[in-house]
């Protein structure tokens, strides 16, 4: 209690300093799809491709310890705004145990209206917002980003799955603000035999184009920019298609590497810099399973999907000219659902009190170099808290990395650990370790490795704090309705609104079912492995 009370005279203070003499900072979130903690240069990969990026964690702070909410994309999205974990905000599923899913077009919900997203919230200090790329939180036009506190989108409600989805009925729609202007595939052409794609182009200049608007104006404004080229299947345009060594995969970082060097200098040329929040970060680790078309994870274990430190450990970097000390790195133990309440404290404005918010001020850390040494992450898979980390030390109450040796032409997956299996630690079935968690210090151990003795003291010291950690947890957590069980094609996808006026309604496919029904009883629906 008394570590709470410091932390709130604390922000009062620095809360009170800033906004006393600046205008609201405008806030830019750039949130990365499927890229891991070890596919920038900053954070130690060997091509050294992205000078962009690199340049931008020298001028603003390194975060090494930082992570998504979820494995997987949707989940993982959802918190970041809401600043809530997802079996909290509904972006999840029960009907298996320990299932991750994510909004796919067989879905007929999405976010819930309950949910205070950050636009919402920011729309009361005056922001205007824009969501340009990918939004994943729902397809019918009630949970479109227009609908959730955004002034401005553009992009799709999905990833570019393609061509004609993966259900093979209907590519996606791009929409710009609440009517679709296209399809991927089609109008928005992405070649899966070459890679290429203009797609990223399109999302930097719509970034640019904002951002430009907005410098004209009094009022601040929060951009949220979310390309996904680097979800397969991966695209670059001609400009950079066959420049990295890393194959297309590398040639879509060094694409969006220099789109965050465009923002930044751009920012510069208006002279809104030092009144610009601009964070860098993705929504899970890198696709493993997805073999040389998958981005690096560094030194951690797995991958997307998995709750090993590969699936949700993220490259993360903070800039803000004047505020940031530059070069700074910052080991504290942070989440994508503190970007929520770390903007709402920019804003001057105070998060929910109705609820619970997940999310915690980064303004400490990366301001005065302050680190809380009891921050906690937990790592859920669906429903089932998979495993928790308190200061340095890692406990898994529950291991699955699926399949070790999948390499199934079928669907061209690898194993979510290929070439990392860990003797008595990756389990290809869902393995339960509540009675004894498997524990190791991520300082000597990121990789998960060498689990600590079970009967050693520092395994029981350091349990006896994260169990009664857990304990609490699980005994205040009040599960909101989880938004994933019900599925039934969203007629939206099919005739979104505005597809009258480009002659893209698209009829009923024979065999579509738009009536709701429980997903467990659609085998196409639910994706248990990513």
């Amino acid at each position: 209690m008394m570590a709470f009370s410091w932390l709130f005279v604390f922000l009062l203070f620095k809360l009170s300093s800033v906004d006393s003499s600046e205008p609201k900072p405008n806030i830019i979130i750039m949130l990365m799809d499927d890229v891991g903690w070890g596919d920038l240069g900053a954070f130690g990969n060997p091509a050294m491709e992205t000078p962009n990026l690199d340049k931008m964690a020298k001028e603003g702070a390194l975060l090494t310890d930082f992570y998504s909410a979820s494995p997987v994309c949707s989940p993982a999205r959802a918190s970041l705004l809401s600043g809530r974990l997802p079996i909290r905000n509904g972006i999840y599923s029960d009907l298996g145990h320990a299932v991750n899913d994510y909004v796919s077009i067989k879905h007929l919900s999405g976010i819930p209206d309950s949910e205070i997203l950050l636009p919402e919230i920011l729309k009361e200090a005056g922001y205007r917002s824009m969501l340009v790329g990918k939004w994943h939180l729902g397809h019918e036009e009630a949970h479109l980003p227009l609908n959730h506190g955004f002034d401005h989108f553009f992009g799709s409600p999905n990833c570019h799955f393609g061509p004609l989805d993966r259900f093979g009925f209907v590519n996606l729609p791009v929409y710009r603000d609440s009517e679709m202007v296209g399809r991927y595939f089609e109008e928005f052409v992405i070649d899966e035999n070459t890679g290429l794609s203009n797609m990223t182009q399109l999302f930097i200049e719509e970034g640019l184009s904002f951002i430009k608007e907005q410098a004209t104006k009094d009022d601040p404004f929060f951009l949220y920019w979310s390309p996904d080229a680097t979800h397969t299947p991966l695209y670059a345009s001609h400009a950079f298609r066959g420049e990295s060594q890393r194959g297309l995969y590398g040639d879509a970082i060094m694409e969006l590497d220099s789109g965050v060097g465009r923002i930044l200098e751009l920012l510069r040329e208006l002279q809104i810099d030092q009144n610009t929040f601009v964070f860098f970060t993705s929504d899970n680790g890198a696709a493993t399973y997805a073999g040389e078309e998958g981005g690096n994870n560094g030194p951690f274990l797995c991958g997307k999907g998995i709750t090993f430190e590969g699936g949700m450990r993220e490259p993360s970097i903070a800039w803000w000219p004047s505020h940031i000390q530059p070069g700074i790195v910052s080991h504290q133990v942070g989440s994508l659902m503190d970007l929520f309440t770390t903007s709402v404290i920019l804003a001057g404005l105070s998060v929910p009190e109705d609820r619970i918010i997940d999310g915690s001020s980064l303004l400490p850390s990366l301001l005065e170099q302050e680190v809380d040494p009891e921050r906690t992450v937990f790592y859920y898979r669906g429903s089932e808290m998979m495993a928790v980390r308190r200061g340095v030390y890692k406990a898994h109450y529950w291991t699955w990395v699926g399949p070790l040796e999948t390499d199934d032409p079928s669907t061209s997956r690898l194993s979510n650990c290929f070439g990392q299996e860990v003797p008595g630690v990756t389990s290809e079935e869902l393995t339960d370790h509540t009675h004894c968690p498997l524990l190791f210090h991520l300082g000597k151990d990121p990789g998960e490795k060498y689990p600590i003795p079970n009967d050693s003291h520092e395994y029981m010291d350091a349990m006896l704090t994260i169990r009664a950690v857990v304990t609490n947890h699980k005994r205040n957590m009040v599960p909101g309705e989880p938004q994933l069980n019900i599925c039934g094609v969203p007629e939206d996808i099919l005739s979104p609104p505005g597809c009258e006026k480009i002659n893209k309604c698209v009829p009923v496919p024979e065999g579509v079912d738009l009536e709701p029904h429980d997903c467990s009883e659609d085998p196409q629906a639910s994706i248990a492995v990513v």
